[in-house]
């Protein structure tokens, strides 16, 4: 066998290409390519390469960015994903050879919102790390381009390309935990929220968790978050009064007893039927309660007191104005027609904000 023989022919002749650009060096001895010949063949000059500890790049020339991905989860994964000898068939519910997915292990960090789309993310082949979420126990350190990330609770992976990769709320905490650069920073939560990625609550939450809201340049970053997915849900309520033909409402008020105390805003009023709707945009702090009760504490005690006036609130969130506009506009309909089955509201008195 020379240098310019890429693969051991007896054992992986049965292999797709695909599946033969990179393997562990226990799937290697599955498929009886002793350690001897993966040492002839990452010889210098020769066709393979060792691209982490134990994972290799069973081709001349430098790793693709999938190459890469597959490599380092690969390295992160528990153990190789074995598969039967040659031609004997896999069982039904048999792992697929070679598929690089540990659900113990997925991409996160700057390589995951590259993998989402992300615009302002740099391409994969420019990253000098990538990084991957493991459990906090898993025995396995960072080495070359694999950046291990560890975590004591595995998010449920989303799958990208075939890739196991972490949600982007936590993708983004993992990213900012490596960026120093406000801008940067600034750029990536303003696209997760105006691309729709996901909500600015979820993303504060994981940066709260993560503990980077003690970085000046996070906080910045997190209040124009914040501004921007306000902006954001109030122009899809508007959207949805809107396209879904609702009475046109009194928008950003205050309500006020007469002579009375202040009652708290509102997103939109309609006075005529008593019904008041709220936006939740409120996003866990550090220093916050962190328990979900409490943060509702608030708006439990705002809906307690109209309540009690005879005013309906209708509650939304900017996901469900996302995820389910049609639905959330007749949850506001049913609510403006059950006006005429109730005792009027008390009289207060509705001040622009």
């Amino acid at each position: 066998m020379n240098h310019n023989t890429p693969l051991s022919p007896r054992p992986l002749h049965h292999l797709t290409e695909a599946q033969r650009r990179v393997l562990t060096a226990a799937q290697l001895r599955a498929h009886g390519v002793p350690a001897a010949e993966v040492n002839e063949q990452c010889r210098p000059g020769g066709p393979w390469q060792q691209m982490l500890p134990g994972v290799f790049l069973l081709h001349p020339g430098p790793p693709t960015s999938e190459d890469r991905l597959h490599a380092v989860l690969m390295y992160a994964a528990r153990g190789p994903v074995q598969e039967p000898p040659p031609g004997v068939p896999a069982q039904p519910t048999a792992r697929k050879p070679h598929r690089p997915v540990d659900p113990e292990a997925m991409i996160t960090g700057l390589a995951a919102l590259t993998l989402y789309g992300f615009s302002t993310a740099p391409p994969l082949l420019s990253l000098e790390k990538i990084d991957v979420l493991v459990p906090r126990l898993r025995r396995v350190r960072s080495t070359g381009f694999a950046r291990i990330v560890r975590t004591a609770a595995l998010p449920v992976p989303e799958p990208v390309t075939g890739l196991p990769v972490a949600p982007v709320p936590r993708a983004l905490a993992d990213a900012v935990a490596t960026l120093a650069d406000a801008d940067a920073v600034r750029r990536l939560l303003t696209e997760a929220v105006r691309a729709g990625h996901c909500e600015p609550a979820a993303v504060v939450r994981e940066l709260t968790q993560a503990r980077l809201l003690s970085r000046p340049h996070v906080v910045d970053a997190v209040d124009s978050l914040l501004a921007e997915g306000r902006a954001i849900a109030e122009d899809r309520l508007y959207r949805m009064v809107r396209e879904y033909r609702l009475p046109d409402p009194l928008w950003n008020v205050d309500l006020r007893l007469p002579g009375g105390p202040h009652l708290g805003g509102l997103d939109a009023y309609w006075p005529e039927e008593a019904v008041a709707l709220e936006l939740d945009t409120r996003a866990p702090r550090q220093g916050d309660r962190p328990d979900e009760d409490a943060l509702w504490s608030e708006y439990a005690r705002k809906r307690e007191h109209l309540e009690r006036l005879g005013i309906t609130v209708v509650h939304i969130t900017p996901r469900k104005l996302r995820d389910a506009m049609e639905q959330q506009a007749t949850v506001v309909r049913t609510a403006l027609m059950a006006a005429a089955d109730r005792e009027p509201a008390a009289h207060v008195v509705v001040v622009p904000r």
